[in-house]
């Protein structure tokens, strides 16, 4: 009897021991510490908690950090509502288009080798770009003032679509083609889009698009390597990424959580399972535009690097002065996108308005968001599953946070 409660008493004490270890991977600090009031953003726990209980969202978690230390850190509500599975630290989420800044990344370490520059017509490495036509009103597709560059890729000017947003006739030859298949791959989708017209003249109009997936396909031809062994290779395994990736292996399955919509009028239903969602296998077109799945833990990794301006914890991914060109805006004078500018990869705000300019960032189709405050040495990630696409997270959560920076 002595022998089996010591027993029970190590095997307690070991998963306390672990859980302890694992919840201490982020460690929350006085936010006091860094020039931020604690009462202030404690207001942002009662915002959450407001969607979650008014069934918004079905669960969330939050991260602030700031000057390198976190110092907001909750989860809130459901990974699995049916089931009662509360979102815990290492909870998977969806990222969708917050992996756009991930490939971004990538591409820009490859134009600091040399190996990619930003003007030049993407056709010198997909062959498919060269001699794109541009689809007229009359529908007559006429030719295009000059060819589709790396740059217009990375900042949404490269005219090309998505086929799911809109409904014009390119994106119908999108859909009919469809460019975005998941069981094909880059390299086919790179082909589809050659014989497709851009929507508009590259340079003169910000839509957003598969210019990033087209990127992955560049970083692959460039690398000699897939896109999922380069983000491992050069991004994930540097920045200690271990949960983020194409697909969600089985052994992680339980940390992945369901993804919901809203029932008209009130409530949620469920709209993707783990138990059968496409993430569980892995995809032969790797989307660099919107593919990955993570953790709030290893996406504080990717921000903290590019806060950092390139380097973490001794390991520099990026040159500094490449960073900043990355996070300013690149569109054109002519060119705005709803009133803000679009740098390498990020959205990126240029006028002073309510909270500074400077701020960058990117959300993902299951309304995930973060973004960056280099003045304020700021960083935000607030994660749900919510499709479609909304923004009342980040609404919710962003004004509390700029008022509680007393310093």
């Amino acid at each position: 009897m002595e022998m089996t409660r010591i027993r029970r008493t190590v095997v307690v004490l070991c998963c306390v021991c672990t859980c302890l270890g694992y919840a201490g991977q982020i460690s929350v600090h006085p936010p006091q510490n860094v020039g931020m009031a604690p009462e202030k953003l404690a207001a942002v726990k009662t915002a959450v908690q407001g969607l979650v209980d008014k069934d918004k969202i079905a669960g969330a978690s939050v991260l602030v950090a700031r000057k390198g230390k976190a110092v907001f850190f909750e989860t809130f509500g459901m990974m699995d509502k049916e089931a009662e599975r509360p979102v815990t630290e290492d909870t998977i989420f969806r990222f969708y288009s917050m992996s756009k800044p991930v490939t971004s990344v990538a591409v820009m370490m490859l134009y600091e080798q040399g190996k990619i520059k930003l003007d030049d017509p993407v056709s010198k490495y997909i062959e498919s770009f060269k001699d794109l036509k541009v689809y007229d009103e009359s529908g007559t597709p006429v030719e295009a003032t000059r060819e589709v560059t790396v740059r217009d890729l990375l900042r949404h000017t490269s005219g090309l679509t998505y086929g799911f947003f809109g409904n014009t006739e390119v994106d119908k030859m999108y859909r009919e083609k469809s460019v975005f298949d998941r069981k094909t791959s880059l390299q086919a989708m790179a082909e589809k889009l050659g014989e497709i017209p851009l929507l508009y003249q590259p340079g003169t109009r910000w839509h957003y698009s598969v210019s990033t997936d087209v990127l992955g396909h560049v970083v692959e031809i460039v690398s000699g390597e897939s896109l999922d062994v380069f983000f491992q290779r050069r991004i994930f395994q540097p920045l200690g990424m271990k949960d983020t990736g194409f697909y969600v292996p089985p052994q992680k399955v339980d940390r992945f959580a369901v993804c919901y919509s809203p029932m008209p009028g009130q409530g949620l239903r469920v709209s993707d399972t783990p138990r059968e969602s496409q993430f569980l296998q892995k995809p032969g077109l790797l989307s660099g535009g919107g593919g990955l799945v993570s953790t709030i833990g290893d996406y504080l990794q990717f921000c903290r690097m590019l806060v950092n301006k390139g380097e973490l914890d001794g390991k520099r991914l990026l040159r500094t002065e490449t960073v900043e060109m990355m996070t300013r805006n690149q569109l054109p004078d002519s060119v705005s996108w709803m009133g803000q500018g679009f740098g390498l990869g990020f959205s990126v705000q240029v006028s002073e308005g309510k909270y500074g300019a400077g701020e960058y960032g990117w959300g993902g189709a299951a309304s995930t968001h973060f973004w960056i405050h280099p003045k304020h040495e700021l960083i935000v990630i607030a994660l749900s599953q919510l499709m479609p696409y909304s923004n009342q997270l980040a609404n919710a959560v962003r004004p509390l946070v700029y008022e509680s920076i007393v310093e």
